[in-house]
């Protein structure tokens, strides 16, 4: 993998610019914050966002990835204030159940998911060599 970062730009932090990779791509279809169950065990954002990843690591496994084989994420958030209020929250569960890999990220925020009681859903590829 090799992170896209153009000359004279400052470096982001939390993300990378652009990634680029050859090998067999993964697509993780949007993961929310419920368990294998389909239940949701918190309505707090950062329990949320620990438990979409950890379903994006489920996914991943299934292809024979790693979460260093991501590439790309896309974060669905329902609160940007409560997100940004709760970012370093955020970062330590990213760095406990993915890692401190550099991805491509973008992160936007919707009226509403499709389960109500879901505050963030996130979408990823990855590129397993």
């Amino acid at each position: 993998m090799k992170v896209l970062q153009p000359a004279g730009w400052k470096a982001p932090r939390g993300y990378v610019n652009g990634v680029a990779a050859s090998g067999t791509q993964v697509f993780v279809a949007g993961q929310i914050g419920w368990n294998a169950q389909c239940v949701f065990e918190s309505d707090d954002l950062v329990a949320q966002v620990r438990q979409a990843l950890v379903n994006v690591r489920a996914v991943l496994a299934e292809a024979g990835a790693q979460p260093e084989h991501i590439t790309r994420m896309t974060w669905y958030l329902t609160d940007k204030r409560e997100y940004l209020k709760r970012a370093k929250e955020i970062g330590a569960a990213y760095r406990e159940v993915i890692g401190v890999y550099t991805v491509a990220m973008t992160a936007v925020q919707v009226v509403a998911l499709i389960e109500d009681r879901a505050q963030v859903e996130i979408e990823v590829t990855a590129v397993v060599p």
